[in-house]
């Protein structure tokens, strides 16, 4: 059997069982265990699978409902959003127009602009104090602001949004995952970060790895409506969808 066909029938396997053995491979296909094993280290490789001791388990999307507040975000992987942040104001040149949302890694970014002459837009609360602190020109949307992350979100943050033509825009998401996207658990916040999305020539979502595998209730942009800037890529299948900065 050809290497790609005995993996697509490992893949056919493990998603009708949900935990494969290399015996009960090697019985399916007829190959010996080291080929086995080295097609699981190829499909775990290409994001397929997870491979664990003696077989393989299917990668799993965990569902998550609840968005924590900015104060438990801040508590949360602080320096990985560190360098995320870092090499993602890195990409702010003097001539661009940028939105900042409200996420807490891209609430980091302000520490280490270095443009002084670009000009910002944000619907973040804490963005719009620290950024005329930095001598940054600085826009804020108007809106509904949000307990708990102070964001700016509603009909007249999506409206004022549509005013705007931003070079780069820089976006938090609470999950990525491969069918659903980019994602966040409140619809109004969604609605905010796609139109955001909607008017920028290049858009980025910043996250942390733990970010990826996650689903909430929320889609904000398919994968291939922006790139990511992330501290680790363990599942490799989401190459195939978009650009991937790994720091």
């Amino acid at each position: 059997m050809l290497a790609e066909l005995r993996m697509e029938s490992i893949l056919a396997e493990l998603e009708k069982e949900q935990a494969v053995s290399v015996a009960q491979l090697c019985q399916l296909t007829g190959a010996s265990e080291a080929t086995i094993r080295r097609d699981l280290n190829e499909l775990a490789r290409r994001g397929k699978l997870n491979k664990v001791h003696g077989g393989a388990l299917p990668i799993r999307e965990e569902f998550r409902g609840e968005e924590p507040n900015m104060d438990a975000k801040r508590q949360l992987h602080t320096p990985e959003k560190m360098r995320i942040a870092r090499y993602a104001a890195g990409l702010i040149t003097n001539d661009d127009v940028v939105y900042l949302d409200a996420g807490s890694t891209v609430m980091h970014m302000v520490e280490y602009i270095q443009a002084p002459n670009a000009t910002f837009v944000t619907n973040s609360m804490e963005c719009a104090q620290r950024l005329p602190g930095r001598g940054l020109r600085a826009y804020v949307l108007g809106g509904v602001i949000k307990p708990g992350t102070l964001a700016i979100v509603g009909c007249e943050a999506v409206e004022g949004l549509k005013r705007y033509n931003f070079t780069k825009t820089f976006l938090g998401a609470n999950g990525i995952a491969v069918g659903p996207g980019f994602t966040t658990p409140d619809p109004e916040d969604a609605m905010v970060k796609s139109t955001a999305a909607a008017h920028a020539r290049e858009t980025w979502v910043l996250a942390d790895s733990s970010k990826f595998g996650t689903i909430t209730a929320a889609s904000v942009l398919p994968l291939g409506g922006a790139g990511i800037i992330t501290d680790r890529l363990e599942d490799r299948r989401y190459l195939e969808y978009t650009d991937i900065q790994v720091v």
